[in-house]
């Protein structure tokens, strides 16, 4: 186990990482390689249908940020064995966790939930699911189940915060904000659910400093992981007219190095990285095209580290 209390002058290692990756974890929890199994069970968001606004997140793809998830076209189980058996070339002793990745995947009436996330709890392997949701999809019925699954299995709930920047929210019509966001996850830590919090360095008009306040209002939450996304614009999504007008730029690959590297000296040593990076569509992308050597960005995050001499949590302080 991590010793938090020598976490600001003792170097932290998590196997031969400098981070406490999600690899790490699942094979301290389940003592064997765990991958997510992306699924798309079809559901929609209140942001798209008029309930809570129009058009979605500005940066959101027309498969809702489930590009790599199954086929929607699929049953659940068609899409888990889909996926499974590819990832079974590459991993075939591993266990899995079902990942409800496409839309909002709280958005129904729990009896729906019911029937969509149990049957993936059925699949032989599987040993907890992953639920990808919004904040303000979050009733009280809901949390009730939720709750309920989080006593039979392991649990998490991945929320997009993105930024904590108001004005930011705004411009990429995120339709809540941050005092909703906390409200969520005060309601889901009442019943110690986790919570994976996703954020995006790279959003229109965001300076270094802002992307890092974000950072650091993060790791001051009540959560137990972290995914940070680089903004990839792809091509159908309302931020390509942002683009065009002038309110987004690339961030360079070196600059986002240092940024997350930045971040991970601050982020508490028990935080879990599920991710630092991620993937878009080749024939979707616009940019940043270096995004798509993503093994290369992982490779120079590793150097980064080294070079600094640094690792998650050197700079974090308990309370601060």
């Amino acid at each position: 186990m991590i010793n938090i209390q020598h976490a600001l002058d003792k170097p932290l290692t998590w196997g031969d990482k400098n981070f406490h990756t999600w690899n790490y974890e699942m094979r301290e929890q389940f003592d064997t390689k765990v991958f997510k199994v992306m699924l798309d069970a079809g559901f929609t968001c209140p942001n798209r249908d008029g309930s809570i606004a129009k058009g979605g997140c500005t940066f959101c793809s027309a498969r809702g940020s489930g590009d790599f998830a199954g086929s929607r076209r699929d049953d659940l189980v068609t899409q888990f064995n889909t996926i499974r058996d590819r990832q079974h070339l590459k991993w075939p002793n591993a266990k899995y966790i079902g990942y409800f990745q496409a839309y909002t995947n709280t958005y129904a009436p729990v009896e729906t939930l019911r029937d969509y996330f149990e049957v993936i709890l059925e699949q032989p392997g599987v040993v907890g699911l992953s639920i990808a949701t919004r904040p303000d999809c979050l009733p009280d019925d809901v949390i009730d189940y939720l709750a309920e699954l989080n006593e039979r299995t392991y649990l998490w709930v991945e929320m997009g915060l993105q930024t904590v920047h108001e004005s930011t929210s705004q411009l990429i019509n995120r339709a809540h904000d941050t005092a909703c966001y906390l409200d969520a996850v005060k309601r889901l830590r009442e019943r110690n659910i986790r919570i994976c919090t996703h954020i995006i360095y790279g959003l229109p008009q965001e300076t270094h400093e802002m992307m890092l306040e974000t950072g650091r209002q993060v790791a001051k939450m009540d959560v137990q992981g972290i995914k940070i996304h680089l903004l990839h614009l792809m091509r159908k999504t309302p931020m390509v007219k942002q683009y065009e007008a002038g309110l987004l730029r690339f961030l360079e690959q070196d600059e986002y190095i240092k940024l997350i590297v930045d971040t991970l000296e601050f982020l508490p040593p028990e935080m879990i990285v599920h991710r630092l990076t991620g993937d878009a569509p080749r024939d979707l992308l616009i940019g940043p095209m270096w995004s798509m050597r993503k093994w290369e960005v992982l490779n120079g995050i590793d150097r980064e580290l080294r070079r600094r001499n640094t690792w998650q949590g050197k700079l974090w302080v308990q309370g601060g």
